[in-house]
């Protein structure tokens, strides 16, 4: 059931992206497309609901950091939550990151935690991955994304909750935080919004050029009009000029910045064995990943001098399950290769191996910035100095624009 599953989203995907040939493919495709103009409508309709003041936000007393796109997956946003979750806490901020918990799945029985200050016993709270001292749930329950930034952050809280209002306040009052981290928050406008981040990959900027479901866009270009700072994502240090006009298009007053996701050095999954990125020089290497864009991961293996004899690839966010690694285990042993390669994401999901014949190591991967330096000091020092946005900035013009995309 699984296999068929991850074999139909394979499918759709190949659909949307116009890889899929065939009868069946193309009227696919005519849904999708009619679907489209669905989806847009509701999308404007929503917006101009909260812009006018028909549909409520809450305001929750502190600083509220949206990050977030306006395409589906793959733009590299949970390196970007991670550093500001970092320098930010650097700087004396107390931190908390909200999430959805994408695809994670129910608790079996309510959490209990019991407040450290107060002595009083919550239950049932919002799911806390994190409470700043300790991870306090497992990958299926809190969702790969959480759970691995719960991992890599001490001292950070992160919370999941689909009403992530219910979640800042939770983390506001109990776990004292001064600085909410929206995860993919562009799109959630029940909470208030301080300061608006949104990614965009430079490899793809708008997706495929279509509304979901036909394409990878969640909101038109236009709508790029509400970022205060834009991160292209992805970059190589090539110029980026006519990316930056486009944008300009629809947002004249955004700070711009550009960053790679570069590659840091190579971690055991199940050890604590960290290579160096040479390690990988020449090695015959068993690829496994369940992203947005597995190309770019394969990608990156031969570019740092790895000899990728085979790479399985499910959808964004498997669940692996042992029925999933044994056949790919079983093809790494009988092919030799050297060691087995996934991404951090996928490795909190990896389950292990009956038998560990080879080793399995994930590619760790930090954000860096190739341009703008100044621009993200000066959006992180306007945090730490809470000054949120004016209203004022909501200017006639950028209000059209986005009411009319």
């Amino acid at each position: 059931m699984a296999g068929d599953k991850n074999e139909l989203e394979k499918w759709a995907t190949d659909v949307i992206f116009g890889r899929s040939r065939g009868l069946a493919a193309s009227l696919m495709r005519m849904l999708l497309r009619a679907l489209s103009w669905v989806y847009r409508f509701g999308v404007r309709l929503r917006l101009r609901l909260f812009r006018k003041g028909w549909k409520g936000q809450a305001h929750l007393g502190t600083m509220v950091v949206s990050i977030g796109n306006i395409s589906v997956g793959g733009t590299g946003k949970t390196p970007v939550v991670e550093r500001f979750a970092k320098e930010l806490t650097e700087r004396g901020r107390k931190v908390a990151i909200l999430s959805r918990g994408y695809k994670s799945k129910d608790l079996k029985e309510p959490q209990r935690w019991r407040n450290p200050v107060t002595g009083q016993t919550i239950t049932s709270p919002p799911k806390i991955v994190s409470d700043g001292t300790e991870v306090l749930l497992e990958t299926k329950y809190a969702g790969d994304e959480p759970y691995m930034l719960a991992k890599n952050l001490p001292g950070v809280a992160v919370v999941v909750d689909r009403d992530r209002v219910r979640g800042g306040r939770f983390a506001v009052k109990e776990l004292g935080v001064d600085t909410l981290l929206l995860d993919d928050g562009l799109q959630y406008l029940d909470l208030d919004h301080s300061i608006d981040v949104v990614l965009v990959d430079q490899n793809a900027p708008f997706g495929n050029g279509y509304i979901l479901p036909r394409g990878t866009l969640r909101e038109p270009p236009a709508n790029l009009c509400r970022a205060d700072y834009i991160f292209l994502t992805k970059c190589d240090g090539q110029p980026l000029d006519q990316l930056v006009k486009q944008i300009r298009k629809h947002n004249k007053e955004a700070e711009i910045l550009q960053c790679t996701h570069g590659p840091k050095h190579l971690q055991g999954v199940f050890h604590d064995e960290v290579l160096e990125l040479e390690a990988l020089e020449g090695k015959f290497i068993g690829a496994i990943s369940g992203i947005a864009q597995p190309k770019s991961f394969d990608s990156l293996l031969k570019k740092l001098g790895g000899d990728v004899l085979f790479h399985t690839t499910f959808s964004d966010h498997h669940a692996f399950t042992a029925e999933d690694i044994a056949p790919f285990m079983h093809r790494c042993i009988t092919r030799g290769v050297d060691m087995i390669v996934t991404t951090e994401k996928d490795a909190v999901r990896f389950p292990l191996p009956e038998e560990m014949n080879v080793p399995i190591y994930y590619l760790r991967i930090e954000v860096k910035i190739l341009e703008g330096e100044e621009v993200w000091e000066r959006c992180v020092e306007r945090i730490c100095r809470r000054v949120e946005r004016d209203p004022g900035e909501w200017t006639e013009e950028r209000l059209r624009k986005m009411e009319s995309a």
